[in-house]
């Protein structure tokens, strides 16, 4: 008997039974949230059943939408998936380096670099987007550049969100402390090698979480380059399909959902890439 006892688990320890509570919590945290969005989600197909609601005297009629239109054309539709994320991608990475050389100036102590980044973020931020997009696309010309729907737009997206942006890297930048940057000058290191090996690895820590959800904004934002009529992405699929059959309420739900799950994977990749980042902390 005496072997058997030794073989039994110890006692937890009051941290350990602490830890096991916290973890039932958010057990039951995600369970209840999860059957929430389930719900919600039975309420909002219910809402767009066509079925017929009669409550005492009163009778109410859901949004009846036409299944087979969906059905032939969400290939139509999905096929400017493609170009939504393309045009995503290229302006975000441009927008990045446009941010990151636009934090950079502001934080020089040289006047003219100085005044540079302030004025492109001064002008780019007091003008609409749709406006940049329609300046490249259509007023360049008349100075002889020729730039293409798809080129005009992501152009002007990166330029508008790293004007944005830039305050989201200045900030991070900032959030160094001026003692490791001494250290770092300390140990040999020279401004280059402080920026790249210091400064950037925690700037960039601080930098993701915002920087993810202007991601996301941009990929909505994308839709805007269709108004040039000659970049056949999501939005634009969507709107000529539905305008040509008379279904735009069917062609728009379908753009809707397909926009709604790029922006539940893009939020799912940023909560593992912050994940990763803020180990250190943990």
């Amino acid at each position: 008997m005496g072997h058997l006892a030794n073989l039994q688990d110890p006692p937890k320890t009051q941290a350990e039974l602490l830890y096991d509570a916290q973890i039932r919590r958010e057990r039951q945290f995600r369970f209840n949230v999860g059957l929430t969005w389930f719900i919600l989600l039975f309420i909002l197909a219910f809402l767009f059943s066509g079925q017929q609601i009669t409550i005492g005297t009163w009778t109410f009629n859901t949004i009846q939408i036409d299944t087979e239109f969906i059905l032939n054309e969400i290939d139509f539709i999905a096929g400017g998936l493609g170009e939504t994320i393309r045009i995503s991608v290229l302006s975000i990475l441009l927008a990045m380096v446009l941010a990151l050389l636009a934090a950079l100036g502001r934080l020089s102590t040289n006047p003219p670099i100085y005044a540079l980044s302030t004025f492109y973020v001064s002008l780019i931020r007091g003008t609409p987007l749709y406006l940049q997009i329609f300046f490249f696309f259509l007023a360049l010309p008349q100075l002889g550049i020729v730039l293409s729907g798809t080129f005009a737009g992501v152009l002007a997206l990166g330029l508008n969100y790293g004007a944005y942006m830039s305050e989201i890297f200045r900030a991070g930048l900032s959030s160094v402390g001026k003692g490791q940057r001494e250290a770092a000058i300390a140990l040999g290191m020279t401004p280059a090698q402080t920026m790249k090996r210091i400064v950037l690895p925690q700037a960039m820590r601080f930098a993701i979480p915002p920087t993810g959800n202007e991601f996301i904004a941009m990929t909505k934002d994308s839709a805007l380059v269709s108004a040039t009529g000659f970049v056949h992405e999501l939005m634009w699929r969507a709107t000529r399909v539905g305008r040509a059959q008379f279904h735009n309420l069917e062609a728009l739900i379908m753009a809707a959902i397909f926009y709604w799950v790029m922006t539940l994977l893009l939020t799912y990749l940023q909560g593992i890439l912050e994940a990763r980042l803020s180990r250190g902390d943990r």
